[in-house]
């Protein structure tokens, strides 16, 4: 029964929009992306406490969030972790586990409506905020971000192009916000009316057009040295993705792999990835 509930959910939504939009297209585009944005998944669970618990460390302020920082000290240069949609901190286990083997010094955080930080909601610039708030305290030489953690890291380098930062590794992220768009359009039915006046409220809030929040496009500016991870059988977000952001990125490296699905927390891929990051 709540299978069936949660599979009519969505369309439910999209009869609702579709319906507000007679009233007000800007009101039904505020609705649509409130409910695009909102976090259902991903707090700390029971088998994750104990591990996060003994890295805690500070917590920083951003856009009238707290966000839960973790430490795990090394010598080598600081590396910071940032972790997918509905998704924390704990996920990073298994690389922590090579990355302190190598003696390097790891941070990481859960970004907003995420693991212990504060908040309901999650969208890419406000992730890139809690980013670019841990590189200016920490000041790691590398990134990793997995999926929107890795889309995440290519808009903030697009915008913010850290000196100190030197090398970058994204695994199974997205690239095209168009591309998300029309999924959620798809997944929800809502009409036309409803998918043009969500643009306009997006254009409006954050400067750029839909087609314009682009990692493929980001990566053209992009002069850190790049690792891309992607299986082709990756359900969640789209192979070709870092396929065309490989292809944009001059000084990266791609990895494809099969059968490894999305999150990839394989030994062999976290030895590629200590690799990359001695060599």
């Amino acid at each position: 029964m709540q299978k069936a509930l949660n599979k009519m959910l969505p369309k439910v939504y999209g009869r609702y929009f579709n319906m507000l939009a007679r009233i007000s297209k800007k009101k039904a585009a505020k609705k649509a992306f409130y409910v695009f944005c909102t976090v259902r998944k991903g707090r700390v669970l029971p088998n994750q406490k104990e591990y996060l618990d003994q890295a805690k460390g500070d917590t920083i302020e951003i856009k009238k969030h707290t966000l839960q920082t973790y430490h795990w000290p090394g010598e080598k240069e600081t590396i910071l972790l940032v972790h997918g949609w509905e998704s924390n901190s704990f996920r990073w286990r298994n690389l922590i586990t090579k990355l302190r083997e190598a003696n390097y010094n790891i941070v990481a955080f859960d970004a907003p409506a995420h693991g212990y930080s504060s908040g309901k909601y999650l969208n890419v610039p406000l992730y890139s905020d809690g980013v670019q708030a841990m590189i200016e305290k920490y000041d790691p030489k590398h990134l990793i971000g997995h999926s929107v953690g890795g889309m995440t890291l290519m808009y903030n380098e697009f915008y913010h192009q850290n000196l100190n930062v030197e090398k970058m590794i994204t695994i199974g992220s997205p690239s095209e916000f168009y591309e998300i768009m029309d999924h959620y359009q798809r997944l929800l039915n809502f009409n036309a009316k409803v998918r043009k006046a969500l643009e306009a409220f997006v254009l409006k809030r954050f400067g750029f057009t839909v087609e314009e929040f682009s990692s493929s496009r980001f990566a053209e500016k992009n002069t850190k040295k790049g690792l891309l991870f992607h299986d082709e059988l990756d359900k969640l977000a789209p192979f070709h993705a870092s396929e065309a952001v490989h292809a944009h990125w001059k000084n990266s490296t791609f990895v494809r792999t099969k059968g490894l699905g999305h999150s990839m927390h394989q030994e062999h891929i976290n030895d590629k990835i200590v690799d990359f990051l001695k060599s």
